[in-house]
């Protein structure tokens, strides 16, 4: 089953679709089949999957590890709909402390790819959300960093105001006050 993998206003994060195939049953999507990724371009390894379940109104982010910890993640709803945003924090990046999102629904076999660089969260658009996270590293306490959710610099416009926030996610530092280490590459 081919994906379809398109980039998003931020080049580096890319939007997936997997196809899903439907009949009297409901439907069948392959999560990730690395031939089929390969097939389109993306070669990325996943050493840790993560799943998170939400309430509707839930935000979870915007979360990042810094580097040499850096973790890429492909993040796919299994059950339910989020809206879902990354912030370029690559130094020297022309597209530095910009926000791209979407929404993705499990329903549609929709995901984002978020690599190494980018702070990334998701609000919960529905009850009883899953989300699978694909990381390419594991979870480092030492080096894991937040964002605000809300930092007006940023300005993510989310679809509705959270209505649940962890209380790390509450305090989170806004850009100016981050630490972030990574380089942008070009």
């Amino acid at each position: 089953m081919p994906v379809t993998i398109t980039p998003t206003e931020i080049e580096a994060v890319q939007f997936v679709v997997s196809p899903l195939f439907r009949d009297n049953r409901g439907y069948f999507t392959e999560v990730h089949s690395k031939p089929n990724y390969e097939a389109a371009g993306f070669n990325e390894i996943f050493v840790q999957d993560n799943l998170s379940f939400s309430a509707k109104g839930t935000i979870r982010g915007m979360h990042y590890q810094i580097d040499p910890y850096g973790m890429g993640k492909f993040v796919r709803p299994v059950s339910g709909s989020v809206f879902d945003a990354a912030v370029d924090l690559r130094k020297g990046s022309p597209t530095f402390g910009k926000w791209v999102g979407r929404t993705l629904r499990a329903d549609h076999g929709e995901a984002l790819w978020v690599p190494v660089g980018f702070a990334h969260g998701f609000l919960a658009l529905e009850p009883d959300t899953l989300v699978l996270y694909k990381c390419t590293s594991t979870w480092k306490p030492e080096a894991e960093r937040a964002l605000h959710y809300a930092d007006p610099e940023i300005g993510i416009e989310w679809p509705f105001e959270p209505t649940v926030v962890s209380d790390k996610d509450a305090v989170a530092p806004s850009l100016r006050e981050a630490e972030y280490n990574f380089i942008y590459k070009g």
